[in-house]
């Protein structure tokens, strides 16, 4: 049976994303592309008119769900600023696990997409992962808990969806000095 339109469409964006998180987007030709997700050159480039066009189309979504995190975040400081940046960044870094990846992995390409509005965006999580402090202590713990929340994200890390968020929630937020260290 034939695929139609919109199902192609979402294979070769199955295709892309996986090869743009094994080998780069520079790594992914169009051809290596199509021949995964099962169609010619010509069909690809029917739905999508590049590569650039496909990346755009996999990081908009990230993007969107970061503004409207950073949205969130504008008005909140301190530890609130903080919890709320560490429960949305786990949220939205496991929903979008391997367009984290490619977005990190490419950040030159993807920053220069229309649409895909992420640039600043680490900087203004770090400010909220810090509590909006200076101090060089709460900047590194920031770091290292935004640092620690995308690498294990983008790791194959095999726990189960719940087990995983609840763990990368309180490791963060014990990273930042805000919670009780687990009773062992």
């Amino acid at each position: 049976m034939p695929r139609t339109s919109t199902a192609l469409r979402g294979q070769i964006l199955d295709s892309a994303l996986r090869l743009f998180a094994l080998h780069g987007f520079r790594g992914a030709s169009l051809q290596d592309i199509a021949s995964d997700a099962g169609c010619s050159k010509a069909s690809l480039l029917y739905h999508f008119s590049n590569k650039e066009a496909i990346l755009a189309e996999l990081l908009i979504p990230v993007g969107q769900e970061a503004a409207v995190l950073d949205g969130r975040l504008t008005d909140l400081g301190g530890e609130d600023a903080a919890r709320t940046a560490v429960a949305g960044f786990v949220d939205l870094a496991l929903r979008y696990r391997r367009e984290l990846k490619v977005l990190f992995d490419n950040l030159s390409e993807a920053t220069a997409l229309p649409g895909v509005g992420v640039t600043g965006i680490e900087d203004r999580l770090v400010d909220a992962l810090a509590g909006r402090s200076t101090l060089p202590q709460d900047r590194v713990a920031a770091l290292m808990a935004l640092g620690g929340m995308f690498v294990t994200a983008t790791t194959d890390v095999r726990f189960e969806h719940q087990v995983l968020r609840e763990a990368m929630t309180s490791s963060a937020l014990r990273t930042l000095g805000l919670a009780q260290p687990i009773p062992r």
